[in-house]
C-alpha cells in the first residue's frame, strides 16, 4: 500500500509525492498472521532494533568511555544509564512514527516544515551522519593497528573499501544485513564479557556509579564527557533511521495491526538497546577498574587502553579481545551511517543516488580529516577528534528530537497513537534535558 494511504489512516495529510523508504527493502520481511504466534512474529520483527543499536555503541562511545572511566571512575555510570532510557524512548517513538504515519522522519519534515526549515534540518543531520562516521573511520583505523601494525594513515584510507561489504550486504538481502549486525554484536558482548572477568570491578562501587551526582553538571571537565556520553549514547541519525526500518515489516494496515507492530517494534529495540547498554557501560568499568583504581586517571586514548591493559590485568588476551571488539565496533556502525544517509536523503530533498556512491561519499568525507589529524598529530590527535566527533553528534540531537516528539504528539497525524499522558511529558522533558546540556556545553566552550 503506498504510504499516502497509510498516512491518510489517522489524517487526510497530502504526501502523494512520498516514496516508502528504502524502497528496495519496503514491506519486504513477512509477518505471519493469527494468535498464538508470539515468537515467530517476535522473530519476524527481531533486526530493526539492532541496526538501531549498533550505533549506540560505536568507536564514539570507546573514547568517550575510556576517557571518563579512566578520569571519573564509576561516576559517569549514571549517565550511561540515563542515556540508554532516553534512548529507549526516543526509539520507541521513532518506530511509532514510521508505524502508524508510514513516513521516515525525515519524509514527515518534508511533508510539514517549509523548504528552508526542512534543507537546514538535512544539513544539520548530514554533520552529524558524518560525525559518527568519522568515528567509525578512526575507531576502525585504531583496531587495524592494534591487530596487524598498520600505520595509522593507511588503515584510514583502508576504511573506504568497506563499501564493497556494505554493498555486497545489501545485494544478499535485508535479513542476511540483520544476520550480519546481530554477529558482530555477539563477538562484542563476548569480548566484554571476558574483559570483564578478568578486571574484577568492584560491584558495590559500579552499583554506585548508577545513582546521578550533582558534581557532573558542577564539573566542566565531566560535563563535557557526560555529554560526549550522550552524544555517543543518542545517535541522532538513528531516530531516522529506526522510523524507516520498521516498514520493512510487512504487517496489517489495521488498528490492530499496527498496534501489534508498535509492541513488537518496541520489544526489538529495547531488547537491543540494553545488550548497547550493557557494551557501553562493560567500556566505562573496565576503564574504571583497570585504570582509574591503580592510580591511572590519565587514560583518554585507546592506544594507551591498549597497551596498559595486558600489564594490569595480568594476561595477553584482554588487549587482544580489546582490539577485535573494536574492529568488530566500527564495521558494524558502518552499516547504520550508510542506510541513515540514504534515508535522509531521499527523505528531506528525495535525491536518490547509487548507495555506492552515497557510501563513498560519505566516507570521503570522514577519512580527508582523519588523514589530516592523524598525519600531524598522531594517536593523541586522533582520539581528541574521535571525542569531539561527539560532542558535535550530541550538539545535533535537538535537531532531530524536537520534530519527532511533535510529530508522535500529533492527533492529525497519528490519530489514536499520538503521546499522552506519561509518555507525552517524559518526551518533552528529555528533549529539554538535551537542549539545557546542549546549551551549557556551548556557553562553557564560549566563555572558556
Amino acid at each position: 500500500m503506498p504510504s499516502s494511504q497509510v498516512v491518510q489512516i489517522a489524517a487526510p495529510i497530502p504526501v502523494n509525492a512520498i516514496a516508502p523508504s528504502l524502497p528496495e527493502a519496503y514491506r519486504s520481511v513477512r509477518v505471519p498472521g493469527g494468535v498464538g504466534n508470539f515468537w515467530r512474529k517476535l522473530a519476524a520483527f527481531a533486526g530493526p532494533g539492532y541496526l538501531v543499536a549498533v550505533g549506540y555503541m560505536d568507536p564514539g562511545n570507546w573514547a568517550t568511555g575510556i576517557a571518563g572511566g579512566s578520569a571519573f571512575g564509576y561516576t559517569l555510570l549514571s549517565v550511561v544509564l540515563l542515556s540508554s532510557l532516553m534512548a529507549m524512548l526516543l526509539q520507541s517513538l521513532s518506530a511509532k512514527l514510521g508505524i502508524v504515519a508510514g513516513l521516515d522522519l525525515a519524509q514527515a519534515c518534508r511533508v510539514h516544515y517549509s523548504a528552508p526549515t526542512r534543507v537546514a534540518l538535512w544539513i544539520l543531520c548530514e554533520i552529524a551522519i558524518a560525525a559518527c562516521d568519522l568515528a567509525e573511520v578512526i575507531g576502525t583505523a585504531i583496531a587495524l593497528q592494534l591487530l596487524f601494525g598498520i600505520p595509522l594513515v593507511t588503515g584510514v584510507c583502508l576504511t573506504a573499501f568497506d563499501v564493497l561489504l556494505i554493498l555486497m550486504l545489501h545485494q544478499r538481502g535485508f535479513r542476511q544485513l540483520e544476520a550480519f549486525v546481530v554477529a558482530l554484536m555477539v563477538i562484542i558482548t563476548g569480548c566484554f564479557a571476558v574483559e570483564l572477568f578478568l578486571s574484577r570491578p568492584d560491584l558495590a562501587a559500579v552499583a554506585k556509579g548508577f545513582v546521578p551526582t550533582a558534581e557532573i553538571a558542577s564539573n566542566p571537565a565531566m560535563l563535557y564527557l557526560a555529554i560526549g556520553i550522550l552524544g555517543a549514547t543518542v545517535m541522532p541519525h538513528n531516530l531516522y533511521l529506526h522510523s524507516a526500518l520498521v516498514q520493512t515489516r510487512r504487517f496489517e494496515r489495521t488498528p490492530g495491526g499496527m498496534r501489534e507492530a508498535l509492541r513488537f517494534a518496541t520489544f526489538d529495540s529495547t531488547i537491543a538497546l540494553v545488550f548497547a547498554l550493557f557494551i557501553n557501560a562493560a567500556i566505562l568499568i573496565l576503564a574504571a577498574s583497570a585504570f582509574h583504581v591503580n592510580g591511572r586517571v590519565d587514560v583518554a586514548d585507546i592506544h594507551q587502553a591498549y597497551d596498559l591493559l595486558t600489564p594490569m590485568l595480568g594476561g595477553a588476551i584482554a588487549s587482544v579481545l580489546f582490539a577485535a571488539a573494536l574492529l568488530a565496533s566500527g564495521q558494524n556502525s558502518t552499516v547504520t551511517a550508510t542506510l541513515a544517509g540514504q534515508i535522509v536523503m531521499e527523505g528531506f530533498i528525495d535525491v536518490k543516488i547509487a548507495p555506492w556512491a552515497r557510501r563513498l561519499v560519505t566516507r570521503l568525507l570522514a577519512i580527508v580529516p582523519a588523514v589530516v589529524v592523524a598525519w600531524l598529530y598522531g594517536e593523541s590527535g586522533t582520539t581528541k577528534l574521535l571525542i569531539f566527533s561527539q560532542v558535535i553528534l550530541s550538539l545535533q540531537l535537538p535537531f532531530a528530537v524536537v520534530p519527532l516528539v511533535k510529530f508522535t504528539n500529533d492527533a492529525r497525524l497519528m490519530g489514536e497513537f499520538a503521546n499522552r499522558g506519561w509518555v507525552k511529558f517524559a518526551a518533552w522533558s528529555v528533549s529539554a534535558l538535551i537542549i539545557g546540556l546542549n546549551l551549557k556545553l556551548v556557553f562553557g566552550l564560549v566563555t572558556g
